[in-house]
């Protein structure tokens, strides 16, 4: 699999540019993800709580975590603590002020942290989630290993990703929209069209349905399923160690 980086002619890690580039869009990143999904983005969150709601977790983790959307959403799994991981400061401090501004700061703790070397310890949390998260991975299979190895046995995995549609005419809708709304947008809103244009060139590389679940079968997952969400734009994985 290709690796793709935000800023080719850089010589950073895919980390270290994905880290800064989230840096530079966080202010606008929240306005801006939800208005080029038209909200839709707020409906597969909501598909991922009610998926986890049912396993009743008491602590959650939440990798790639942004600006807090989704550990904010897992509130309502009823779980006594959500901690929320990411490698940009600027898209936490966003989320910190989104959990403080909600009274949410005794149940949510966003903690700056890289996805392949998380500092909690083995079989530390019942439920794992990863939104729009997992294509950023610098080394994919070293990311998945590391939340194979802090989930509690038992517990389970919700990846949200972005996929590829394959029928006509929305794979055509979609490839137009990436490539060519996407980027125009972003410059002009975030000052920085290659972020917009790194999704879709991410997304494009992502090893997307049953070959992203061989990757989690693969690091001893078991339990795989996944289901595409609104025509093949994303799609919902879940495992279980």
């Amino acid at each position: 699999m290709k690796q793709v980086v935000p800023y080719a002619g850089s010589i950073a890690t895919k980390s270290e540019q994905v880290g800064k580039m989230f840096d530079d869009i966080s202010p606008s990143y929240d306005f801006l993800n939800h208005a080029l999904s038209f909200g839709i983005d707020n409906l597969w969150r909501k598909k991922v709580v009610s998926i986890l709601k049912k396993e009743n977790p008491q602590s959650i983790l939440d990798i790639a975590t942004g600006t807090g959307d989704l550990a904010i959403a897992l509130v309502k799994t009823g779980a006594k603590h959500i901690t929320g991981v990411d490698i940009s400061e600027g898209m936490l401090k966003v989320g910190r002020e989104k959990v403080k501004s909600r009274n949410l700061s005794e149940i949510i703790t966003l903690e700056a942290g890289n996805s392949e070397f998380l500092r909690y310890s083995d079989n530390s949390f019942d439920a794992i989630t990863v939104s729009f998260g997992v294509r950023n991975f610098e080394h994919l299979n070293k990311g998945i290993e590391e939340i194979f190895r802090v989930l509690k046995p038992g517990g389970i995995l919700a990846v949200l990703e972005f996929s590829q549609p394959l029928s006509f005419p929305m794979k055509q809708l979609y490839n137009f929209y990436f490539t060519k709304v996407c980027p125009l947008v972003g410059k002009i809103v975030s000052k920085d069209a290659r972020a917009y244009t790194y999704l879709h060139e991410s997304v494009a590389q992502f090893p997307y349905g049953e070959e992203f679940t061989n990757h989690l079968k693969q690091a001893g997952f078991k339990n795989t399923s996944w289901k595409a969400l609104t025509l093949g734009i994303s799609t919902i994985y879940t495992a279980k160690k």
